[in-house]
Parts: C-alpha cells; sequence; structure tokens
C-alpha cells in the first residue's frame, strides 16, 4: 500500500496500458513484487497536492484498517516549499504514522527527499529537505522503517530525471526511484540501472534563458500558491483506493 502525494500517485510518468492517467515508481514496485504470488494486491492512496498532514489524516485510517503487510509513505514535499515550513514539525506527525503502522506489524518505506540540484524546484530548499532527512533517519531508526533515500540517489542530479516542471520526476526518473526501492526491499528485479550518455556542455546563454522560462512558467505559479495556501488536491482522488490485484481496472 502506498500512502502520499503526487510524486507517489505518479505523476509526470503516463500509463502505457491506461492512456490519460499516470504509472509512476509506486506501480512499478508494485508490478515486480507481484511476480510469483498469486494473491498479491496493492492500492495507492496516493492524492496530488496533499500535505504531511492531510497525507496522514486521510490515508493512514484506511491503510492501518486494511492491514497491509508493506506500506510505503512519501510526503512532506509539498509543505516544505511554503514559507515558515517546519521539518521538525513535520518529522513529528511523521513518526506517529509510523509508529502506528509499525506496532500492527506492517513493514514501512518512508522516504528522504532528494538533493535534486538548485535548477529544480525542491533545489531550491534543499537545506529545508536536508533537515527533515535527518530526521526520518532517526525516525526510520528509531522505529525499525526502512528509508528509500533519495538524497543519496546521484543519478537524479541529471536534469533527464526530471519532468519539465522539475518538480515531478520523468518516466526514467520514475523507473529509478523503483529500482532503489526495490533494492532496498532487497528484492530482486527486472528494471536495469540506467546508462545515460553524458550531456552535452550547455552555453551559458541557452542556460539562463530556459531557467528564466521555467521560473515563469512553474516556480512562480508554484509558490504564488503555496502563499496563497491554494491545493488542488480536493480536485482528485486516490487512483487505487481498493486493494485489488495489478490487472484490476483502477477505480478514481
Amino acid at each position: 500500500m502506498a500512502l502520499g502525494d503526487s510524486f507517489t500517485e505518479g505523476l509526470d510518468d503516463p500509463d502505457p496500458s491506461d492512456p490519460g492517467n499516470y504509472r509512476g515508481w509506486a506501480d512499478l514496485v508494485a508490478h515486480e513484487l507481484s511476480f510469483g504470488v498469486p494473491d498479491f494486491t496493492y492500492a495507492n492512496l496516493a492524492v496530488r497536492g496533499q500535505r504531511l498532514r492531510q497525507v496522514i489524516d486521510t490515508q493512514l485510517g484506511p491503510a492501518l484498517a486494511l492491514g497491509p503487510d508493506l506500506v510505503s509513505i512519501q510526503a512532506g514535499g509539498n509543505d516544505l516549499l511554503h514559507p515558515g515550513a517546519d521539518p521538525d514539525k513535520l518529522a513529528n506527525i511523521l513518526n506517529g504514522a509510523v509508529c502506528s503502522l509499525r506496532v500492527r506489524g506492517a513493514t514501512v518505506v518512508i522516504f528522504a527527499g532528494p538533493d535534486s540540484g538548485r535548477s529544480t524546484v525542491l533545489g531550491q530548499f534543499r537545506t529545508k529537505i536536508a533537515v527533515f532527512n535527518e530526521n526520518v533517519r532517526g525516525i526510520a531508526e528509531s522505529h525499525g522503517a526502512l528509508v528509500a533515500d533519495l538524497w543519496a540517489m546521484t543519478e537524479l542530479h541529471d536534469p533527464r530525471m526530471w519532468s519539465p516542471d522539475r518538480l515531478h520526476p520523468s518516466p526514467l526518473g520514475h523507473l529509478a526511484v523503483a529500482a532503489m526501492v526495490l533494492g532496498k526491499l532487497q528484492v530482486p528485479h527486472s528494471l536495469g540501472p540506467q546508462q545515460l550518455r553524458p550531456l552535452p556542455p550547455r552555453d551559458r546563454r541557452e542556460t539562463w534563458s530556459q531557467n528564466r522560462l521555467w521560473a515563469r512558467e512553474y516556480l512562480m505559479p508554484y509558490l504564488v500558491r503555496g502563499i496563497s495556501r491554494k491545493s488542488r488536491s480536493n480536485q482528485f482522488g486516490a487512483k487505487r483506493p481498493v486493494p485489488a490485484p495489478l490487472e484490476a481496472t483502477r477505480r478514481r
């Protein structure tokens, strides 16, 4: 069972088997975990735009009621991009959720945020992300949870791992994250490492022009929504709210 926001929903990784919708790292992990497990079921409760408290308030209860064996919790990025966000307070919220799942015997995977470089949206807030990550590692150690460490994934420094908004992973990025999570679970898988050719050097003027365009089209609108505390989460629901085999039709 996967809990989280747009990152776990799979934004910007189009689903080849479900046109108009998204696949993402969690679906890829579930597909690999399902091999040789006839009764395997998977639910993805992630909702784009939700902050950590919303994820816990709306997704943790259903997860606890269903008693899953394996739960991933990825959230907090939408919080950390808001003015005044306190990574320590966010960690306290996450700590309670992890404790609730662990006492029921679930294996829990929690995410340390990425160091995706200053050219991405998240890269503008890397100090707060780093503090939050240290808390995440402490929570994992206290409760016996696993850390999916996006910060340690140096391949995420490659701009090809990110969609044009520089906030959500590209299909290549989701694939890399899925492989990392499966490695953390010590599960053999078919998602081989991505061998990308080095990018040619870019002209400084071209880089400046692209960054300016990105800031106007993506960064500023995102920050304005953050300052005004507008969220799109109410417009969407979980893409797989009920545990089901992977071939089952998604419910929205």
